[in-house]
């Protein structure tokens, strides 16, 4: 038995009716104010998400840097202290194992927040001189318009000298908090970072400095649509993780890793693993790619980089037919899967590899996962993984929506922009003229 509130949490417990749940053996919050309120944060206001605190990995040694160059796709030659890559690491397949922030200190540690322990499992494996050592810290994300003045009101101080993927440090509740410019909606975000044991009083002063301008805190049943309408694929929702399948990472976890036990589901075969995984470029992560050093699943890749079979686009579902499933609850016989709100499949299940048919005149052409009601588009959305030449806005298609074996929903697609949420962008924004 694990005692969840006993354990470093990096977050605090007001005393009031909200719903936890517990992921990879730790607690997090599952619901706060409500998903409607909490999906229109990032739009109109921002949010606070503590559900990434936890585990961080550091690698240091004589080689570090080659070993993290070996390890990422990206090109890593110009990385000094005070930036961060989105990186992307591989199998021998090219299929991604797992991706992550990275950061390098003027010490030349390189950090790795939330992106589980393959750095550490091809690290044990030898052939550089490096060493690893994970320990826990509270990593919140401050996203949305409001979110420099949310950031800046916590810290007392201007923070907009901060470029996108850099970070620096400043005070919080008298501790001192990297923050960096990066988060998962696609529109302006930061995170806050720093031990574990800081991040109540860090939080708390996020959360009771930004109330007056509408902060939400934002749970796990909620984080997840901010992917699908941003643009960010996300490994374990939208995709699943090739590390999971090497016998050195079950040799150095142990078969009892929560991350052993993923829920596949959708109306795929469970037994089709590949249309589960993905390659950087299936993802739309070219500029995470490149083909000017060595790294694992590089052979694989270059077969691919002129012309992947495969990109990522927002696929925007008929109102009728999702209706239609919802309807079929209230009829008699076998009812459709149901569609959660406001995403499906959701955490509670654990770790997930969700792929259903995608057709185009009855012939498969991808696999969609991470299905979201956009409360704020009003739509149904997901992420479609289909042939490139399919690729273009307006192209009608199908979801086979439905687990393998049991009732099937035909329901009609379009592709649509991806990403779908467009304005004020992380990456383009000027935060000096804010």
């Amino acid at each position: 038995m694990i005692d969840f509130f006993g354990q470093p949490r990096g977050y605090p417990v007001y005393d009031e009716p909200i719903s936890y749940i517990t992921v990879g053996g730790r607690l997090r919050p599952w619901e706060f104010d409500g998903w409607k309120k909490e999906s229109m944060a990032w739009k109109e206001s921002c949010y606070i998400h503590a559900g990434l605190s936890g585990p961080v990995l550091d690698i240091s040694g004589r080689q570090a840097d080659e070993f993290v160059q070996y390890l990422c796709t990206n090109n890593l030659d110009r990385f000094p202290a005070g930036t961060m890559r989105h990186a992307v690491m591989c199998n021998e397949e090219g299929l991604i194992a797992s991706h992550c922030i990275v950061q390098r200190y003027d010490n030349g540690v390189h950090r790795f927040f939330a992106g589980g322990p393959w750095p550490a499992v091809i690290a044990a494996q030898g052939g550089f001189d490096v060493q690893f050592a994970m320990h826990d810290q509270y990593l919140f994300q401050i996203a949305g318009p409001l979110s420099l003045e949310a950031v800046q009101r916590a810290a007392g101080e201007d923070l907009s000298d901060i470029g996108f993927l850099r970070y620096r440090e400043c005070r919080v509740a008298g501790k001192v908090v990297e923050v960096g410019r990066i988060g998962m909606s696609g529109n302006l975000a930061y995170e806050f970072r720093g031990p574990i044991e800081d991040g109540p009083a860090v939080y708390d002063a996020v959360y009771q400095a930004n109330r007056e301008i509408g902060i939400q805190r934002l749970g796990w049943r909620t984080y997840l649509v901010n992917h699908v309408e941003g643009g960010f694929p996300q490994m374990m929702w939208t995709f699943g993780s090739s590390m999971v399948r090497e016998p050195m990472f079950r040799e150095f976890c142990g078969g009892d890793n929560f991350a052993m036990h993923c829920h596949r589901s959708g109306s795929y075969d469970p037994d089709n693993i590949r249309i589960r995984m993905r390659n950087p470029y299936e993802v739309n992560w070219d500029r995470a790619v490149r083909l000017d050093h060595d790294f694992i699943g590089r052979a694989e890749l270059e077969k691919i980089a002129g012309a992947p079979p495969r990109r990522t686009v927002t696929l925007k579902w008929n109102s009728d037919d999702v209706v239609d499933i919802f309807a079929s609850l209230y009829r008699e016989g076998e009812e459709y899967k149901t569609m959660d709100l406001p995403t499906t499949p959701t955490w509670l299940e654990n770790f997930l590899e969700h792929a259903d048919r995608i057709l185009l005149n009855g012939k498969e052409v991808g696999a969609s996962s991470g299905n979201i009601y956009s409360y704020y588009f009003r739509e149904s959305l997901s992420m479609g993984c289909i042939d490139s030449e399919l690729c273009e806005p307006g192209t009608e298609l199908v979801v086979q929506w439905g687990d393998y074996g049991k009732r099937i929903k035909e329901v009609r697609v379009t592709v649509a922009p991806f990403p779908y949420l467009q304005e004020g962008r992380n990456d383009a924004l000027d935060t000096k003229a804010i």
